[in-house]
């Protein structure tokens, strides 16, 4: 299965809502539009940063006659980001704007569990040697799940674009070193290198520089603030306080 996917909500009035399995492609339209037939909303999870095989999806639900699209956006949509998904976020909403369809872009929060991914090796070994970067609301991906299935369940609930669904804080690598000595009993320290230093690092250590340049532009749009913001939506949405990423954290070290 591709890293971007799609799924039908498929709803019938006969009898409780059925789930079936339909193999679908991004890249095949007729395999989507097989399967968002019958379809009331249609779920698209983004891919990493190309809006076309989106808005083969939204052209394919569109025909196949949905209710909605739920969109998987981002906090940070913005065509002028130096992160690659940002444009591509942004050209999908109005992609979504475009076609005339009802939908809802959740405007994710940062998902927690990157940060943990990338920063892991310097978890383990005290050290997080990382580009200059900026505070992140980091979220966590469960509480963001919810939101979506509120999305696709609850008519009325979410709309358009939603307000940022973030975490209730931002916090930069040095915040986020501090709070893993806490947890660890040990010391975690942040280490800044300049930008070229830290691609030539991610290199040395494998991997390719298209993907450590692609990473890079995290930290730069980060440390122009563009995923800064913390807003009241995904509270209000859950009807409680979204998870704090000192507990995303605390879950990780455990495992």
């Amino acid at each position: 299965m591709p890293a971007a996917a799609a799924t039908a909500l498929v709803e019938r009035a006969s009898r409780p809502p059925l789930a079936r399995v339909r193999q679908g492609d991004f890249d095949d339209p007729a395999s989507l539009a097989y399967a968002f037939e019958g379809a009331a909303r249609v779920l698209i999870v983004s891919g990493p940063a190309d809006a076309a095989p989106h808005r083969t999806a939204i052209k394919a639900a569109t025909a196949a006659g949905a209710g909605r699209i739920v969109y998987t956006s981002h906090m940070g949509a913005n065509p002028a980001s130096p992160f690659l998904p940002m444009p591509s976020h942004a050209e999908t909403e109005q992609d979504l704007r475009a076609s005339g369809m009802p939908f809802t872009a959740l405007r994710n929060g940062f998902y927690a569990a990157t940060i943990v991914q990338v920063i892991g090796q310097g978890l383990r070994s005290g050290e997080i040697v990382a580009p200059e970067d900026g505070p992140v609301s980091w979220t966590a991906h469960a509480d963001l799940a919810e939101a979506a299935a509120v999305a696709l369940t609850e008519e009325g609930r979410l709309d358009d674009v939603t307000p940022p669904l973030t975490g209730p804080e931002a916090l930069d690598l040095t915040d986020i070193a501090a709070i893993a000595s806490e947890l660890t009993g040990r010391e975690v320290v942040r280490v800044t290198v300049p930008d070229d230093e830290w691609v030539a690092g991610m290199v040395s250590r494998g991997v390719p520089e298209g993907q450590a340049r692609f990473l890079l532009g995290m930290y730069e749009a980060s440390r122009q603030g563009e995923f800064a913001e913390v807003g009241p939506a995904l509270g209000e949405v859950l009807g409680r306080k979204p998870t704090a990423f000192r507990d995303v954290l605390t879950v990780t070290l455990a495992t």
